[in-house]
């Protein structure tokens, strides 16, 4: 009997096919970072659009933490209770989170305390959530698959979209609170740094993308876990300013 908050993994042409698309993913994202000359930033949204943006991230939240509820409820009452598994990665991620939140205020300090505590704040909500994105395409399928043997609560299709669901989108208007931030730039390093965090995921998945229960997987995770954080610092790092504008100074 699995551990709640499992996956069954990849398995020959399956995880040789996830590691190749993967492997895709990275090379053109490195290929896009090299030909970025000068960072994208983003268009900040007006006073009503912000409120709206806060207002869809706690509301799916709140809608994602009733799903889990009702989720918990329903496994009870259909299979009786499972041993969560342990997550090694989570002291990571928190300790991440944290370190994240410092680096951002200080690259921003120079534009007041408010926006670098509002960018700190955006910065480091945004940050795990570029590795979760992905992770959860990836394992959602695995999930649903053992659901229907094992554990997750009947119709397991619906269970499975009423928990994803709800998290996909509070994982894209997490991405949509960094437009509140004057200062968010995608620049060739953060392409570089999410390069890098698919080129581990890619490794992993050569694996079978396991859950991180053994050495080998915990190191995978941990690593792009932490990449997903150093992407979300490079989207706040000071621009240098380019030659036409040093020329014209001079």
């Amino acid at each position: 009997m699995p551990q709640a908050g499992t996956w069954i993994p990849y398995a020959g042409g399956d995880a040789l096919l996830l590691a190749a698309i993967l492997f895709v993913i990275a090379g053109a994202l490195a290929y896009l970072g090299t030909r970025l000359q000068q960072p994208v930033g983003t268009r900040r949204p007006g006073r009503a659009l912000g409120i709206l943006l806060v207002l869809i991230w706690v509301l799916a939240l709140a809608t994602l933490v009733f799903a889990v509820g009702s989720m918990a409820i329903a496994q009870t009452q259909q299979r009786g209770n499972l041993t969560a598994a342990p997550n090694p990665i989570t002291p990571i991620t928190e300790l991440s989170a944290i370190l994240t939140f410092a680096a951002i205020t200080s690259i921003t300090r120079d534009h007041g305390l408010k926006i670098a505590f509002g960018s700190a704040i955006v910065g480091a909500i945004a940050a795990p959530m570029i590795f979760e994105l992905p992770f959860d395409l990836i394992v959602m399928p695995r999930i649903y698959y053992m659901s229907r043997i094992y554990y997750t609560p009947v119709p397991a299709i619906v269970y499975t979209l009423l928990f994803f669901l709800p998290l996909f989108l509070w994982e894209l208007s997490s991405f949509a609170l960094l437009t509140l931030s004057p200062v968010t730039k995608l620049s060739k390093y953060s392409l570089f740094a999410l390069a890098a965090m698919f080129f581990v995921f890619a490794i992993w998945a050569l694996f079978g993308f396991p859950f991180p229960g053994s050495p080998i997987p915990i190191t995978l995770n941990a690593a792009s876990k932490i990449l997903s954080f150093v992407a979300a610092i490079t989207l706040f790092l000071p621009q240098k300013p380019t030659l036409a504008v040093e020329t014209d100074a001079r």
